[in-house]
């Protein structure tokens, strides 16, 4: 008698949602086996029974022949008593326990899909919901684990009987698929319009929208995590008039474009760029924009998208409303190029419920295209560009959220606020963390309240209940608050700034923390341990602990936000601060009003409400300011946009001016403490190019140049003084391609190894993974002492 063995297959990692099961039942009935599979909370059970030689070549590749959408962390698999019987099974799913396995992200419509969606002879013809196991919406419709139907905001639609039987059926593409719909069985279209707000009937809800679009109409159209709002791209008019009612100011629009061609005339697209937009995950790319595009309507985007950026954010359709809004082939002509942003005003969480878009959209759109399907939780569009051939992650969120990310030491169950702007939150336990959807600034009380639900929702389907906090150092940030008051026993461990930030790039790089690494921290704000605002820091940093080998010169920052907002304030105090006078021929004096300017000459004498800053994002303004390229800034960093933008234009191998360098001074006396990077000799140099009448475009690359001198500089310095030959470069600030390309190039050419984020954040948005790792270590260390 032929023998026969049994086994018990568990496999974790992303596996539901994704045709786990399915591919499970058609490997081991291909292969002559007995058994079943199952969902459970911790992954995807099977167990399998047959010839032992069958067995074991079901399980030897079944990591590596997983559906596209899987990522298997492990199969283990053990022997268990033979059960007997024919046939393979998917059972019900198994509740219960805590759980383990990871919800996958939501991913763009697939070809198949799409290729039915545009066949008049498919039953799914047009419909906006068409998705199969390969694609669709995940995290966002989860509301439990183990994932099934009943788990997601697609519970309340039955399956007609041509769904259930391609969901039952284990040949079809839709085999337990669970957001499966067709017209018959929902969800359903709707367009509302007027005042107040009525369903739109007698027409094609889609036809409808493209023509109010192709009008000039402003649309609230619900995706996948949220509501945007929509209008025609080379409609100079309709553009302006999102920018007014959403108080935009001069923030750049991301664009929606109905295939690569459309882009490739405004802006160049690499290889890099081409696998990004057309991946599963579809983020919002940041492309360089060709010499001709900007202002040129012609060529299909009006210049109000994104005033004087050097980048244009585009992304491709990833929804199949968005394919039918831009047009299947055979349509009637209609907008090729849409805005698509957020829905909401400046500063509050994207809008996800229906009657909440009514309401907070009702003086944003003209019209709402809109569905009956429940978004669970919020997840706004992911922001990536590309920085020497590397993907850089400017924020993390929908096609990415929630995979966890791998972890080189084991943490406790830990929970980190992140900071202010550009929230996440991120939950560790073992070696896996979980960062959260981008949440917003926490200033708006609305972006609260959401925090607190995506806060709920990611320890439900993670299973992590944190018995250990992490927040940020300064004491007014609301995130910090509400770990405090949230404490209730547990310790919480205050995380300096950018000591998080070096942290983030150390854990995504896969360091244990066995040795310090030279972390430059350049940001625009940060708490630091003297109570300065810090941002252009050089620490010696492990997980542990830091030292603060070096920082900018400090300068009085004028009344705070002020000088945020109107970089000619911060230019003037780094001149006064420098020994510059302030002659009207400088751009900074001029711009200034006269009685403004005589009130911030005396608030500085007196150092009246001017905290000292290190900030690197601040003297990027300032420069910007002084060499007469942006003065008022209408939203984050857009003096220093403003400034790689003109430096992008300058002939490369500009060399720069005889006293383009920071001078390094020591700390008085021969005492101890930090190395500071005077920008005093860079100011004079540039007030000095302003002068003689250098084109900004140059003064720019040359204090671009100058700052990645100063980067290799110190880290020289530190090298030779501690023996570190590591470096992490990371804040904000290196989002700018142009300074990160150079600082990694200076540094390469001294033989450091270079840490540069990749898929974490270099800003606030992946500050959270940071601080978590900070704060795993020194409850570890507390705990030993």
């Amino acid at each position: 008698m032929e023998t026969v063995e049994r086994r018990r297959v568990t496999v974790r990692g992303v596996v539901q949602g994704v045709g786990f099961r399915p591919y499970v039942y058609t490997r081991a009935t291909g292969l002559g086996l007995a058994g079943h599979v199952t969902n459970t909370p911790e992954g995807v059970v099977a167990e399998v029974e047959g010839a032992p030689a069958a067995v074991s070549a079901f399980c030897d590749r079944l990591a590596a022949d997983a559906p596209p959408l899987a990522v298997v962390d492990a199969v283990d698999h053990r022997r268990v008593p033979v059960a007997g019987g024919t046939g393979f099974s998917i059972v019900a799913s198994r509740t219960g326990g805590p759980a383990r396995t990871l919800v996958p992200p939501d991913v763009a419509t697939c070809a198949d899909c799409l290729a039915e969606l545009a066949d008049p002879a498919d039953r799914r013809h047009r419909h906006p919901f068409i998705t199969c196991t390969h694609c669709g919406p995940r995290f966002t419709i989860v509301t439990g684990l183990p994932y099934d139907r009943a788990h997601t905001t697609m519970a309340a639609f039955p399956m007609c009987p041509d769904c259930a039987r391609e969901y039952a059926d284990p040949a079809d593409r839709r085999f337990h698929a669970q957001p499966v719909a067709c017209p018959a069985c929902g969800p359903r279209l709707r367009l509302l319009a007027g005042h107040p707000p009525h369903e739109v009937t007698g027409t094609d809800p889609v036809a409808e929208a493209r023509r109010l679009l192709a009008a000039g109409a402003i649309l609230a159209v619900k995706g996948i995590g949220g509501y945007h709002l929509a209008c025609d791209a080379s409609r100079p008019g309709a553009v302006a008039e999102l920018r007014r009612r959403k108080a935009r100011g001069d923030k750049p629009f991301a664009v929606m474009a109905r295939d690569l061609a459309d882009l490739d005339r405004l802006v160049h697209i690499g290889p890099e760029e081409r696998a990004l937009l057309t991946g599963a995950a579809r983020p919002i790319v940041l492309l360089r924009r060709r010499a001709a595009a900007p202002g040129a309507v012609a060529a299909g985007v009006a210049d109000e998208v994104a005033p004087r950026c050097p980048d244009l954010g585009a992304m491709l359709p990833y929804t199949p409303v968005h394919h039918l809004l831009l047009g299947l082939p055979g349509d009637p002509p209609g907008p090729r190029l849409l805005v698509m942003t957020s829905g909401n005003l400046s500063g509050e969480p994207i809008v996800t419920d229906d009657e909440e878009a009514l309401d907070r959209l009702a003086g944003l759109a003209d019209a709402w295209l809109t569905h009956d399907r429940p978004i669970h939780v919020p997840c706004d569009d992911s922001v990536v560009r590309v920085c020497d051939g590397e993907p850089l992650t400017v924020r993390r969120s929908r096609g990415y959220a929630p995979l966890p990310v791998a972890l080189p030491l084991p943490v406790p169950a830990v929970l980190a606020a992140g900071g202010d702007l550009k929230n996440t939150f991120c939950l560790g336990e073992g070696r896996r963390a979980w960062l959260s959807a981008h949440i917003g600034d926490m200033d708006d009380l609305a972006t609260q309240y959401a925090r607190e639900r995506a806060e709920r929702q990611l320890e439900s389907i993670t299973g992590v209940r944190p018995a250990l906090l992490a927040a940020d150092l300064h004491p007014g940030y609301r995130s910090g608050q509400r770990a405090r008051r949230d404490a209730a026993g547990r310790p919480l461990v205050r995380v300096q700034h950018h000591h998080a930030h070096i942290a983030s790039a150390m854990a995504e790089h896969g360091l244990d923390g066995s040795r310090p690494v030279i972390g430059v921290a350049f940001d625009g704000t940060g708490y630091g341990d003297d109570g300065a605002v810090w941002g252009g820091e050089f620490l010696l940093a492990d997980y542990a602990g830091y030292t603060r080998f070096a920082h900018l010169s400090y300068v009085p920052l004028p009344g705070g936000d002020a000088a945020v907002h109107r970089p000619y304030r911060m230019a003037l105090s780094q001149l006064r601060a420098a020994g510059i006078e302030w002659t009207s021929d400088l751009p900074c004096v001029a711009v200034c009003p006269p009685d403004e300017l005589r009130v911030l000459r005396g608030q500085l004498e007196r150092n009246l409400n001017c905290a000292p800053t290190s900030s690197m994002g601040r003297l990027f303004d300032a420069v910007s300011s002084l060499a007469g390229v942006c003065h008022r800034s209408g939203y984050e960093a857009q003096a220093a946009i403003e400034l790689e933008s003109a430096a992008l234009t300058a002939p490369a191998d500009d060399a720069p001016a005889p006293g383009y360098a920071f001078a390094l001074r020591p700390p008085p006396d021969g005492a101890e403490g930090p190395v500071a990077a005077d920008p005093a000799p860079v100011l004079a140099a540039v007030a000095a190019d302003v002068r003689a009448g250098t084109d900004p475009a140059r003064i720019a690359r040359r204090f671009h140049t100058a700052v990645a001198d100063l980067v290799g500089a110190l880290c020289v310095l530190a090298r030779e003084r501690h023996g570190l030959d590591t470096v992490a470069l990371t804040g904000g600030v290196f989002a700018n391609t142009l300074l990160s390309s150079a600082c990694a190039r200076v540094l390469d050419e001294r033989e450091f190894t270079v840490l540069r984020h990749v898929r974490i954040p270099p800003n606030d948005g992946g500050l959270s993974l940071g601080q978590l790792m900070v704060a795993a270590a020194v409850h570890a260390t507390d705990d030993h002492s």
